[in-house]
């Protein structure tokens, strides 16, 4: 549970004997000379973040034709350059008390491990592909076997730079290449080229491991690294879930039913995440119901809208007994299930 504490708080607290006088000013003074390690949305931090974004972006997804006519030995050396520069300036960015920028810095160095993997390979002659995809953006576009060892480097890397920066962030392209490597493993053991449903039913295994993944670590450490595979998790599960086709309104009420169970797994574990999931999955129901199965219907948006404040209602009655809620489904579940839950939070 996090706490605020201001002047006033402390100040109170001399007034009924828990603190002396003159504590109340030098515990301010501690509490704000520590450097912020949770990201929070100052705009210091979204900053941070969309820079790295940025970084990320530029490096990967959107690196231009013109680098791969550099040379393999250049680019060898840009991306190995720029992987340690990101590296030791994280790590120096760390050392001084700035775990949020260094953290993403370690992120971006990892993000940076496809491309001198694809440089490696290219260089030594042991590149997989001769079928003309010798494009670096081809890795974000396309499933392919060939890809595997620079997935694999990426989550090698993660883990080495995790233990010299341990910021939960840096789960993130950890859990992006091990998507792509659970769609390149299918197809290498299919022995042929996915089609849409089956990339969409990967995608929903393994967003569900990683979701278990995210449950037995949360809670575990004092960073929130469940954080992040939570969300990668869910967008690998959600999306596979969403984009499966369904042609009988069985389908449609079961994908509904499974929102409605992330929207009870966010009171649960207490991660608002899930219940931003479950609730578009659930509009998306409602919308299909609307627009499709009761379209001439006039009491129907009535419903909806009994329902929305249903749902504004419940939402504020969360908010006063959430403690007490989430306590309450936690006492019928069972005791090997509960072991496994991670503790209240905020």
């Amino acid at each position: 549970m996090t706490l605020k504490l201001n002047a006033d708080d402390l100040a109170r607290a001399v007034s009924a004997g828990i603190l002396q006088p003159g504590q109340d000013r030098a515990l301010l003074d501690f509490l704000s000379s520590r450097p912020e390690t949770q990201p929070s949305f100052q705009f210091a931090h979204v900053a941070y973040y969309f820079g790295a974004l940025l970084i990320i972006g530029a490096m990967g997804w959107l690196l231009t034709k013109a680098w791969m006519n550099i040379g393999d030995g250049a680019l060898l050396v840009i991306a190995l350059a720029y992987l340690l520069l990101f590296l030791l300036t994280g790590r120096s960015l760390w050392q001084r008390g700035q775990p949020i920028p260094g953290g993403l810095l370690g992120a971006v160095a990892v993000s940076l491990t496809p491309l001198v993997a694809f440089a490696v390979q290219r260089l030594s002659g042991f590149w997989p592909l001769d079928d003309g995809q010798d494009d670096y953006r081809d890795y974000y576009r396309y499933v392919h076997v060939g890809w595997l060892n620079m997935e694999a480097a990426t989550v090698a890397v993660g883990l080495l730079v995790l233990r010299l920066l341990p910021f939960p962030f840096i789960v993130m392209p950890m859990a992006l290449a091990l998507w792509f490597m659970s769609m390149d493993l299918t197809e290498l053991v299919s022995g042929g080229s996915l089609d849409w449903d089956t990339r969409n039913w990967v995608s929903l295994w393994f967003g569900l491991a990683l979701l278990l993944a995210s449950l037995l670590v949360d809670g575990r450490s004092r960073q929130d690294f469940a954080f992040w595979g939570y969300l990668a998790g869910l967008l690998a599960f959600w999306g596979g879930l969403t984009l499966m086709d369904s042609d009988s309104e069985w389908g449609k009420a079961c994908y509904c039913l499974v929102n409605l169970l992330l929207m009870g797994a966010a009171v649960l574990l207490r991660r608002p995440l899930f219940m931003v999931f479950g609730t578009t999955g659930v509009a998306g129901y409602l919308g299909h119901l609307a627009y499709d199965v009761f379209r001439d219907s006039l009491l129907f948006p009535v419903v909806l809208i009994l329902i929305g404040l249903g749902l504004i209602t419940l939402g504020v009655a969360y908010q006063k007994r959430r403690d007490a809620l989430t306590e309450s489904l936690r006492q019928h579940l069972p005791d090997g299930l509960r072991q496994l839950l991670p503790a209240l939070r905020r």
